[in-house]
């Protein structure tokens, strides 16, 4: 009876066995996989290196003496906002200027350039205003390095003509500022609009007096790169127009700088009858030329001096009462509607203004928002846009800017790396504020802009 209890029993067990191993073991779950963790960005830089090669010293100091202290208010506006947010770092970083002296001297700009870039490591190149014989030489070394350099370099035609000459043309320098006659290209939101260049003011002006004259017209010009362009440019806009521009086919006027003897030139001037004297020249060679001309009794109805009647300190230096009724081309004024010419933060116009009077006790030098102001709210936004300090993706940026600066709408134009913005005329004449002289606006066509004296014609020699 047990044997035949026992083997059903093992039958049984075995079938089980049998069976059983034939059957799907139960899946095991599958780990979860960890998250990959996302790289950190790159420690990168503490702060935004730009470097500028200014004249501190020097006959052009008063384009740097502005702008420098417009660059430094922009720098303390975005600073106090974080700095500028750099996607490649994923963080803001402040900026810092690191300033170096050219003396005026454009033997020296090219090795200070070099220094800056090579030596203090900085990521953009900036100048806040002069004649473009001192930007050049920075050209071409922000071009060997691939550098971004800003650069106020006024007129556009000496510094266009410049930049083309190079093999190939610079590609890493950026202007802004105004032309002298050349228009925007087509398509530009400038074209077709008065205000953006020195003719249109100039002859705006003198659409309203030149006829008043005999329209007999002495021109001087310093000999250099800008003062060339302005020679070579202005006497034929004044001849299709119906003046009779005295010895220009003779390079009357067209002088080195520095010269110290004008008596031959006024001579010529005089004895022709002139009535209206036009130049583009450093501010101390116009103060000799003016000296000498009063003391030969050479007296213009109309001056306009480009260039070296734009500071205070430059005129003021001329003595006496010559610089009454000089009128010269306003690159930018504290009056612009801060609505549509916006600065950083709080800073309008007006504010920038106030404080530049506030800390210099100086009227008003266009420099701190032309060139200085702006140059810095521009380079700031094109290296946000960027999203790097590469200075091939900055300078890719600048080219793509579209923004609204204390100058109103910033663009540049690509064929030529340049954006112009508006320009107004200014009469110099005596005020009994703190400093002697000042320069109110007699002529604009810019809504943001009022007209804020009546102009002095003919001019009141005492």
């Amino acid at each position: 009876m047990k044997k035949l209890f026992l083997v059903p029993l093992v039958i049984v067990l075995v079938g089980g066995l049998i069976f059983g191993g034939c059957a799907e073991p139960s899946p095991t779950p599958a780990p979860t996989p960890e998250p990959t963790p996302t790289p950190a960005p790159p420690a990168g830089p503490e702060e935004i290196l730009i470097g500028n090669v200014e004249s501190a010293t020097g006959m052009f100091s008063a384009f740097s003496e502005g702008s420098l202290f417009g660059a430094r208010v922009a720098v303390e506006d975005i600073n106090e906002q974080g700095g500028v947010y750099v996607e490649e770092y994923g963080r803001q970083l402040p900026i810092r200027l690191v300033v170096v002296d050219n003396e005026s001297d454009p033997a020296k700009a090219s090795s200070l350039a070099s220094d800056l870039i090579l030596r203090d490591g900085v990521h953009v190149l900036n100048c806040g205003g002069g004649p473009c014989s001192l930007f050049n030489p920075v050209s071409i070394t922000a071009e060997r390095n691939k550098i971004p350099y800003m650069v106020s370099e006024g007129p556009v035609e000496p510094w266009l003509g410049a930049r083309m000459e190079a093999e190939p043309p610079w590609q890493y320098t950026w202007g802004t500022g105004f032309a002298i006659a050349k228009p925007p290209p087509p398509g530009d939101f400038r074209a077709g609009q008065p205000g953006y260049s020195i003719i249109d003011t100039w002859f705006g002006y003198m659409d309203q007096y030149g006829e008043q004259t005999n329209k007999k017209v002495a021109v001087m010009a310093s000999d250099d790169a800008d003062g060339r362009g302005w020679y070579h440019g202005f006497p034929i806009e004044l001849e299709q127009r119906g003046y009779d521009v005295i010895g220009e086919e003779k390079g009357l006027g067209l002088v080195p700088l520095g010269t110290t003897d004008f008596s031959a030139v006024i001579n010529e001037w005089k004895d022709n009858n002139c009535e209206i004297l036009w130049g583009n020249g450093a501010g101390p060679d116009f103060g000799t030329m003016l000296r000498q001309s009063r003391a030969l009794d050479f007296q213009p109805k109309i001056i306009m001096l480009g260039r070296g009647a734009n500071f205070y300190d430059d005129v003021a230096s001329w003595g006496g009462d010559l610089p009454m009724g000089v009128c010269a081309e306003q690159a930018w004024r504290p009056e612009y509607d801060p609505q549509l010419c916006p600065g950083i933060g709080s800073t309008t116009p007006m504010s920038l203004y106030e404080e530049w009077v506030e800390e210099t006790g100086k009227p008003l030098n266009f420099t701190i928002g032309m060139g200085g102001y702006i140059n810095i709210q521009i380079l700031a936004d094109a290296i946000e846009r960027a999203g790097s300090l590469d200075g091939t993706a900055i300078s890719k940026a600048i080219g793509e800017t579209d923004m609204m600066t204390l100058s109103g709408r910033a663009v540049f134009t690509q064929e030529e790396q340049h954006c112009r913005f508006p320009l107004t005329l200014g009469q110099w004449r005596k005020t009994d504020k703190p400093w002697v002289w000042e320069c109110p606006v007699v002529y604009s066509v810019h809504d943001f802009c009022p007209e804020m004296a009546e102009a002095l014609f003919p001019i009141p020699y005492e």
